[in-house]
């Protein structure tokens, strides 16, 4: 696009051309489907279709890459390409690439990959960003990357050479991803990008910033707070949250002496002046730096013996009573210390899944656009439109070939006749009457992950202050459920749930959790308060987590709103789950823009299909869970009878 502009030069008029050079690549990106109908095919049937569609694909191609969402899918997927096509894939010219392989493999993989030594490379998110992997010409994504940046992101990877497209093709197997990667699909065409999380006032990276201040030289406190405010992530810190840290630096709680941790700096109140302290405050500074935390495996133990290892990640999510799948068998978890997890074994299904830690979170942006369009598809379900006008809107409104608007309609017409279309307008919560008598509350809040996570621990801390009794919680992006042998809470509890009330009833929900012990250790080794590394020596992951929680304590005891553990509870709320945005949901209630709804079922309804299974995942194999779905499935075309075609 170019135009022309009067303009100065010397004090004489000329014209001026400007020149918009417009950034955006042309993106070439589909959605497909390996069969005809997902819910109806047999698993093995799906299995090979899709593996013989990427097989055609990559064929079809000089150099792909295939992105699948966890290491375990990306080295599924390098296994069963070579063994289904061995005179295609060997070790010459496929290879996987995940953050759990050694830094030698992974480096391998990027030379060969553009050096155009390799034919596929197959990855989880580790080549997403900051690395230049050469020539690409196609990009495959194996499920939902969970968000339309991310979808860019990755289909990105691919055209890099002059006026080449970005070519993309997003794969599913499942109608919750069908439906998922069709909204991708239509905000990436329409160019919609999800909103992005920025962390603000992190107090622990600030105490790194306050001590790298004083080493440099003595700073006035009211000059270095107007510094650090200049910054975007901290232009709204209070002088009440900069003083703390300031208090906290300089040992004004002498007692945390007691448990080693020294003041760094000094500050003279009367002068208003703040400075370095100690001779080795350089040394300390340069080797205890940093935002991202040691990590390691924790080590499971039953009856004393040690039975395997589980992630960091995991063991952070675990609170006690969860049960789990570890080498084929059922445990419960009892406590945590350091990096040693105490289980003893247990029965039933699994209430966290052993793949939970690696599932990338749903979009908020992207729950509330497939929200919308639920909405959209119910009024014209209200509407009677006929299935060939719908299955055409559908068509146009996705831009989703006419195989996929069939799909999405019969799913959404199953759903509609058997129970009723949750949406942007309705929180649907369904009361379901399990095998041998236990009753599941489903929450149909398609929010993502991290929103029903805050909701659902939420209400969970309210049906136990209530009902005096713990309840098993399943969290998924497209909503949650309780379940108990008892009484269970559903509508009356959420109601006592308010914008205002939420953050101090998590704030008490995750006082006594793995997830605040594992994430005040990072904000403690963040700010200085545990040093991972003295003169040379490196303190163990362990020794870091067993410290953490006998400062944890303490500083409990010491002031319920010191700097550091404020910022624990802030990341837990604020990072790990999504409290700004339960706000939302909880405002769009109290104000009358999404009503709640409730519905008895015997069946668990089309849309609860996956969260239902979910919990089976681990004690079913992958074929079994489908089949699981698929007999759900046809309990409810019997249930529906004759109402379903048109």
């Amino acid at each position: 696009m170019a135009g022309f502009l009067v303009g100065y030069q010397d004090g004489k008029v000329r014209n001026c051309k400007i020149v918009d050079v417009n950034y955006l690549k042309k993106l070439d990106m589909k959605v497909l489907c390996p069969v005809e109908d997902i819910v109806e095919s047999d698993p093995e049937e799906v299995n090979t279709a899709m593996y013989k569609m990427l097989h055609e694909l990559i064929q079809e191609h000089k150099t792909t890459l295939i992105f699948t969402n966890t290491r375990s899918g990306t080295e599924s997927v390098v296994f069963n390409l070579k063994k289904k096509f061995p005179e295609f894939y060997n070790g010459e010219n496929i290879m996987a690439h995940h953050s759990s392989l050694s830094k030698e493999l992974r480096l391998e993989a990027e030379n060969k990959l553009k050096d155009g030594e390799l034919k596929v490379v197959v990855s989880s998110t580790s080549l997403e960003l900051g690395i230049d992997i050469g020539f690409i010409d196609l990009v495959l994504l194996v499920s939902s990357p969970k968000s339309v940046s991310r979808a860019l992101q990755r289909i990105g990877r691919s055209g890099h050479r002059l006026h080449d497209k970005s070519k993309g093709r997003i794969i599913v197997v499942e109608r919750d991803d069908l439906v998922e990667c069709s909204l991708i699909l239509k905000n990436a065409v329409e160019g919609k990008i999800d909103e992005i999380h920025i962390p603000n006032n992190c107090l622990d990276v600030l105490s790194q910033q306050i001590y790298g201040m004083s080493i440099e030289g003595k700073w006035d406190i009211e000059e270095g707070y107007n510094v650090i405010k200049s910054s975007y992530n901290y232009r709204n810190l209070s002088q009440n949250d900069f003083l703390s840290v300031l208090s906290y630096l300089a040992g004004d709680y002498t007692s945390l002496e007691d448990r080693y941790v020294y003041a760094k700096i000094w500050v003279d109140y009367k002068e208003k002046q703040f400075g370095k302290r100690g001779k080795l405050a350089r040394m300390l500074y340069s080797t205890n730096i940093g935002t991202i935390p040691d990590r390691s495996a924790a080590r499971v133990k039953c009856d004393g013996q040690v039975i395997g290892r589980i992630e960091e990640d995991f063991m952070e999510k675990l609170r006690k009573g969860d049960t789990f799948v570890l080498g084929g068998k059922i445990y419960r978890f009892n406590y945590a210390r350091g990096m040693m997890v105490n289980v003893t074994p247990s029965s039933g299904p699994p209430t966290i899944p052993s793949w939970f830690s690696e599932q990338l979170p749903l979009a908020f942006d992207l729950a509330m656009s497939i929200q919308n369009f639920r909405a959209i598809m119910e009024q014209k379900f209200n509407s009677k439109k006929k299935k060939k006008e719908i299955v055409e809107f559908i068509h146009e409104y996705l831009y989703v070939d006419l195989n996929a608007a069939n799909s999405i309609y019969s799913y959404f017409r199953e759903q509609y006749i058997y129970a009723s279309i949750p949406s942007a307008r309705t929180l649907l919560i369904e009361y379901y009457k399990g095998y041998g008598g236990r009753k599941f509350v489903i929450f149909h809040s398609l929010f993502g992950r991290r929103v029903n996570d805050a909701l659902s621990r939420a209400v969970a801390y309210l049906i136990a202050e209530k009902y005096k009794r713990d309840v098993m919680i399943s969290v998924s992006d497209n909503g949650f459920y309780l379940s108990s042998d008892g009484k269970v809470g559903g509508i009356d509890v959420l109601e006592e749930l308010t914008p205002d009330n939420i953050e101090e009833i998590l704030i008490k929900a995750i006082d006594k959790t793995e997830t605040l012990a594992a994430r005040f250790r990072h904000c403690a080794g963040r700010s200085l308060m545990i040093l991972r590394r003295y003169k040379g020596n490196e303190k163990s992951v362990s020794r870091q987590q067993v410290k953490g929680k006998i400062l944890l304590k303490f500083v409990k005891d010491l002031d319920e709103n010191f700097s550091i553990l404020r910022e624990a509870r802030r990341e837990v709320i604020e990072d790990y789950m999504d409290v700004k945005n339960a706000k939302k949901v909880l405002e769009m209630i109290q104000d009358g823009r999404m009503n709640i709804k409730r519905i008895d079922t015997q069946i668990p309804s089309p849309f609860a299909f996956n969260l239902v299974a979910q919990s089976y995942l681990d004690v079913l194999k992958y074929e079994e869970r489908i089949e699981f779905i698929r007999r759900m499935h046809q309990a409810i075309i019997k249930e529906i009878g004759d109402e379903i075609p048109e």
